[in-house]
């Protein structure tokens, strides 16, 4: 079917298919019925722009449904008509007709005419719409991106209050469009807002300095700096008395700067680092802050120097009151943490003095996830290793016996099957097996 061809772009007109609806290019966007606000793009600029970069660099924006292809449902850059009234991107509609196809894909006739056409109309309308959306993102980024230059460059002169609400900005720019992230890096921002943290730095900018900080990409350079001890310690001080959003970004700024290497041992395990990190984990009234500090106290676990002065401070028993109330996520965390440390004497034995372990530790094995089930098993077997007579009994009594044949039972690897055996021997130690099946209350399992 022939496609209308318009003399000017005053009386564009778009068939949009079989329902024969019919816009006018200039109205449709003047009038919002396809997203636009403001009229044309000039033909000047529309000629200097590449359609398939705008669409690359516009793929998260909501596109018109007219714009779509029906067949690959992405936007179109060389649309084409069939005889039905129904269009195509060009390459989409040739491949099914490669296929040996002889219909239209949406409406499933028979085609009478084999014939594609260009849908010139279309296409103008979609590089229009386009043309307005990528030149609005690109004026909203330039406005940005000066922006953020500009407040770098009023960091090196103001003091004061001043700088505090300079930084609040800043940090809220970076926040809301993450394009201006790469103009602080290249603008030497990283240096100079690290440069604010001191002996000296008061807390309300610290705060946003810290703020800012945890929103960037830190080159090894930039965090050899920030762990100068000066400045560890402002912010080790700022985690016990900032605000919550505070505590959660001094967090987050720790683990960026630990990464997989040591701090330092004296960082790690500065008391006042762990009791900031343990009262963060038990303020149950923000659970952003939970998470982050069993990340951090995860993360510092791993070095083996450090685990004593955790147990020393009382993570153990703190741990395991907070395990039925955690989420998911902060439960493994939790008993990755309670695990690397009953790898250690002193853990083994807080875990084993705290009257709640056994039966907390024994409600995760099956009833949540396999690695839940592994790490409970390796802490209930360091603790009924530890003392067998005293914990077998008070395991029985918590149903683990049950919970252990659930596991041998289950299609969980091999490894936690044995250690599954090997705790449920150990437990039935001090029983003969028809005591044992009674406490156990296993008579209908094994039958």
């Amino acid at each position: 079917m022939p496609m209308y061809q318009p003399n000017s772009h005053r009386n564009l007109r778009l068939d949009v298919g079989a329902g024969g609806q019919i816009l006018d290019l200039e109205t449709a966007i003047k009038d919002g019925i396809l997203g636009g606000g403001g009229g044309l793009v000039c033909a000047g600029v529309t000629e200097k722009l590449d359609l398939k970069k705008m669409i690359e660099e516009l793929e998260s924006i909501e596109v018109p449904s007219v714009f779509i292809c029906p067949i690959s449902l992405d936007p179109m850059q060389d649309p084409v008509t069939l005889c039905t009234g129904q269009t195509y991107e060009r390459s989409n509609i040739l491949k099914w007709f490669s296929l040996g196809h002889r219909t239209c894909p949406t409406t499933m006739q028979e085609l009478w005419d084999n014939t594609v056409t260009p849908n010139r109309t279309l296409q103008q309308l979609i590089y229009s719409w386009f043309s307005q959306k990528y030149l609005a993102m690109k004026k909203r980024s330039e406005d940005v991106l000066g922006r953020a230059t500009e407040l770098l460059d009023s960091l090196k002169k103001v003091k004061g209050q001043a700088r505090v609400q300079t930084l609040k900005e800043l940090r809220h720019v970076l926040v809301a469009h993450s394009m201006a992230k790469k103009t602080v890096m290249v603008k030497g921002g990283v240096a100079l807002i690290s440069s604010l943290l001191g002996p000296f730095t008061t807390h309300a900018v610290g705060s946003e300095v810290i703020g800012i900080l945890v929103n960037l990409d830190l080159d090894l350079p930039s965090k050899a700096n920030l762990r100068q001890p000066a400045k560890i310690s402002l912010v080790v001080d700022m985690l016990n008395e900032g605000s919550i959003e505070t505590k959660i970004n001094c967090t987050k700024l720790i683990e960026m700067l630990i990464g997989r290497k040591d701090l330092g041992s004296e960082n790690v395990s500065s008391l006042s680092l762990l009791a900031g990190l343990l009262r963060l984990v038990k303020d149950k009234r923000h659970p952003n802050g939970v998470l982050a500090g069993l990340g951090l106290l995860n993360t510092i676990c791993l070095d083996e120097s450090v685990r004593n002065s955790v147990v020393n401070i009382g993570a153990v028993p703190l741990l395991v009151e907070l395990l039925p109330g955690l989420n998911n996520e902060c439960l493994e965390l939790a008993l990755h943490i309670l695990e690397v440390l009953s790898t250690i004497p002193e853990g083994r034995l807080a875990l084993k003095d705290c009257a709640n372990t056994i039966p907390n530790v024994v409600k995760y094995l099956m009833s949540k996830s396999e690695s839940c089930t592994q790490l409970a098993l390796s802490i209930l077997w360091a603790v009924c290793n530890l003392a067998p007579e005293e914990c077998a009994a008070l395991a029985v009594e918590a149903g683990l016996a049950a919970k252990l044949l659930l596991v041998i039972q289950s299609g969980c690897n091999p490894v936690l099957k044995q250690r599954s055996v090997e705790l449920l021997k150990l437990c039935s130690l001090n029983y003969t097996a028809t005591i044992f099946i009674s406490k156990c209350k296993l008579s209908r399992t094994i039958e």
